[in-house]
């Protein structure tokens, strides 16, 4: 009977314990948490390429709201380019602007259509993606301009 009695006062004190120790890391995890948005704008500059909303290329895109990213996130926007010279181009993006300046540090601007060759009147969807340092701080409002470059191949 003491068997019994001791091995229920062991089980009833380990789940004690374990009961502390999940409740000290869940409240560990909430204090170590926070959490900081930032809001974002952007330009688009064209150089021998259109950039438009829509595949028709009737909407033409001079800025980009990227909403409200946090750190750690990323945003996406689906653009259409067209070749509206008279020689097919490469492709290339790059940014410029950047303010705060500091800003580019913890942001970085992407797409799937880096150095692809775009034939004379093509045009091809673009997704742009703007990634955010999960390092970021001080900064809540940035903005800067996408460059959308086409040389001549």
């Amino acid at each position: 009977m003491a068997f019994q009695l001791s091995q229920k006062v062991v089980g009833l004190a380990v789940l004690g314990v374990v009961v502390v120790v999940v409740a000290t890391a869940l409240t560990t995890l909430g204090l170590l948490s926070s959490s900081r948005s930032v809001q974002s704008r952007g330009a688009i500059k064209a150089v021998n390429v259109g950039v438009y909303w829509d595949s028709g290329c009737t909407n033409a895109s001079v800025s980009i709201d990227w909403g409200l990213l946090s750190p750690g996130a990323s945003g996406n926007v689906t653009l259409f380019v067209r070749n509206e010279g008279n020689l097919p181009l490469r492709l290339s993006l790059s940014t410029q602007g950047w303010s705060p300046a500091n800003a580019s540090s913890y942001m970085s601007l992407s797409w799937n259509r880096e150095g692809q060759v775009l034939a004379v009147g093509n045009v091809t969807s673009a997704t742009l993606t703007l990634s955010v340092s999960s390092g970021i701080s001080r900064i809540t409002d940035f903005s800067f301009t996408a460059v959308i470059t086409g040389t001549e191949q």
